[in-house]
């Protein structure tokens, strides 16, 4: 069904088609945002095990 979603001349395509409706100006930023948000989202989950033990280690320690 997606087999030939991601060929140069689509890519091209919709850059064409992303540059029209943001403008040139406004494109280097929707991509920085883009990026900023993947690395976070990324760190969210390398951080969500961590997290998980440290709390489960927490409830096992007897409260004084």
């Amino acid at each position: 069904m997606f087999e030939g979603l991601f060929q140069p001349m689509h890519l091209v395509l919709i850059l064409g088609i992303a540059l029209l409706v943001f403008g040139p100006k406004k494109l280097p930023e929707l991509g920085r945002g883009l990026g900023e948000s993947i690395r976070g989202f990324k760190e969210a989950i390398n951080e969500r095990p961590d997290a998980i033990e440290r709390e489960s280690t927490e409830k096992k320690k007897p409260q004084t």
